[in-house]
């Protein structure tokens, strides 16, 4: 006949709980890695460039710099410019985004623009199952357009939970990796 023991079941079911417990205090997993360089002027103009999107969710890049944009200002730089346009009136010329991030960058140098700010976006979609959370993993760049070296980059992964929305985790993501951006001039608004 099998004997329970009352002491290790309890102790048993202790552990299990306590090692469960902080899952649903996490606020969504998240993985980011940032590279240390010089301070940047939050007094130039910085052009935001095209984000390239390699996510199958479409205009996902134009999400993610949009909310780029607006999180640099909120962080000082005040001068971010989003005004190149590329030509619309070719339907093929936005699928070549590599193609629209150089022209991008050719026209920021002509225009003498100092920093371009621009990204990737790997996922930007609800997973699959019961509780299709958010998932998020972008790359940021600030690129210094008088010569094409990128000069700082960060990226990160970042699920939410079931009731989450993509933009909010992503916009959680995104405040993180912009936070790190080293300026100088900084005067929190």
């Amino acid at each position: 006949m099998l004997h329970l023991d009352k002491k290790k079941i309890t102790k048993t079911i202790l552990i299990f709980i306590l090692g469960i417990l902080p899952v649903f205090f996490l606020p969504g997993c998240s993985v980011y890695k940032i590279q240390e360089s010089k301070s940047f002027s939050s007094t130039e103009t910085w052009l935001m460039l095209p984000f390239l999107n390699h996510s199958d969710t479409p205009e996902a890049g134009k999400r993610a710099a949009d909310i780029a944009a607006t999180l640099m200002r909120s962080k000082g730089i005040n001068h971010v410019e989003e005004s190149y346009t590329q030509d619309s009136s070719n339907v093929l010329s936005g699928l070549d985004q590599q193609k629209k991030l150089q022209e991008a960058i050719a026209w920021g140098r002509q225009k003498k623009y100092r920093y371009g700010f621009s990204g990737s976006v790997q996922e930007w979609r609800y997973k699959s199952g019961l509780d299709s959370e958010p998932a998020v993993g972008v790359t940021l760049k600030v690129i210094d357009l008088n010569d094409g070296k990128v000069l700082w980059s960060a990226s990160g992964s970042k699920t939410g939970w079931g009731r989450s929305s993509v933009s909010g985790t992503g916009h959680e993501l995104m405040q993180v990796l912009i936070d790190a951006l080293p300026l100088s001039e900084y005067k929190p608004n």
